[in-house]
């Protein structure tokens, strides 16, 4: 059981940060999944001398569920390499948040990939509208704001130092 730190729940992530952050995520990773068929198109055509057209889609049964399963592959990519590695995806850069883990360190990467996971669930996108969202709920991790978890935290730190004796 983790130690559950008051600092990481005061500083939450705004619903409308969440919010902006699931729509700006979903935009992001189109913009990498499509960019990643065009590159494929790309090779496709010059190694093969193949075009991908209708008649290619028509040819081939399973390409609409390969597509799926490449597409899935790349949404769990995103989260879980970004979130373990970085803290953040692109949009959580953009708004100012982290995640990080309920005693304020950095999560695990079984907590990230509990969180990966966790989005698969119906309904998880909406969740953040309550207390927590349920991935953050189950692998104990917060999206906090940045500059106000930092400012608290320093704050803590310099009060606690108060008295302490300095030597130079």
């Amino acid at each position: 059981m983790r130690k559950y730190l008051r600092v990481v729940d005061n500083n939450r992530a705004t619903k409308w940060q969440r919010f902006a952050e699931y729509i700006l995520d979903r935009i992001f990773i189109q913009i990498i999944f499509y960019g990643a068929l065009f590159i494929f198109g790309i090779l496709n055509t010059m190694i093969f001398n193949e075009n991908i057209d209708e008649t290619f889609e028509e040819d081939d049964a399973g390409l609409g569920f390969v597509f799926i399963l490449i597409y899935l592959t790349y949404i769990f990519a995103y989260y879980c390499l970004m979130e373990y590695y970085l803290g953040r995806t692109l949009a959580k850069y953009i708004t100012g948040t982290k995640v990080i883990s309920i005693d304020g360190k950095k999560p695990t990467f079984m907590q990230i990939l509990g969180r990966t996971f966790s989005r698969i669930v119906p309904f998880d996108a909406l969740s953040f509208l309550g207390e927590n969202g349920w991935h953050d709920s189950w692998s104990e991790t917060r999206v906090i704001n940045i500059k106000n978890y930092e400012t608290e935290t320093q704050m803590k730190s310099e009060i606690e130092s108060l008295g302490t004796k300095e030597i130079a």
